[in-house]
């Protein structure tokens, strides 16, 4: 059973409009923050697809337009080769389905910090680079949210 506290309060939830908007921002700027480790060269369309979860937030996009950029995402992933580059893009297309479904933003941030493993990096860094980044508003939420997936 999905998690109440990430179904808006339209879709008979807890999540109100303004923390919908704090969440999926947290997770656009966590995919970013891994954008680097795409190993395509250019990452214009990622950076395409992620702009229209800002776009959502700041109502310019439709949800509908968010889900069909989070499939084009889904393409790029099935098109890729790279373990770190597939990971990248799988955290892009959930941050963007974060629109759609809060709790993609938990996965975005998931694939984040898989990429960021698969990179050689440290995922002790990059988890506490995406708890600094948490907003107070919904930082215990997403904290929460984690504990219970461990």
């Amino acid at each position: 059973m999905r998690d109440k506290r990430f179904i808006t309060q339209h879709r008979g939830g807890l999540l109100n409009k303004e923390q919908h908007r704090l969440i999926i921002s947290w997770a656009c700027n966590c995919v970013d923050h891994i954008l680097p480790l795409f190993d395509y060269g250019n990452n214009e369309r990622l950076k395409t697809i992620l702009n229209v979860g800002t776009e959502w937030k700041n109502g310019i996009a439709s949800t509908g337009d968010a889900r069909k950029a989070s499939m084009v995402a889904i393409t790029i992933a099935n098109e890729t080769s790279d373990q770190v580059s597939i990971a990248v893009v799988r955290a892009v297309g959930h941050a963007v389905a974060t629109a759609h479904m809060a709790d993609h933003s938990l996965v975005a941030a998931t694939y984040a910090l898989k990429a960021t493993q698969l990179a050689g990096n440290s995922i002790d860094d990059e988890l506490k680079w995406q708890n600094d980044r948490l907003p107070v508003e919904i930082r215990e939420l997403i904290l929460s949210a984690r504990d219970r997936k461990k």
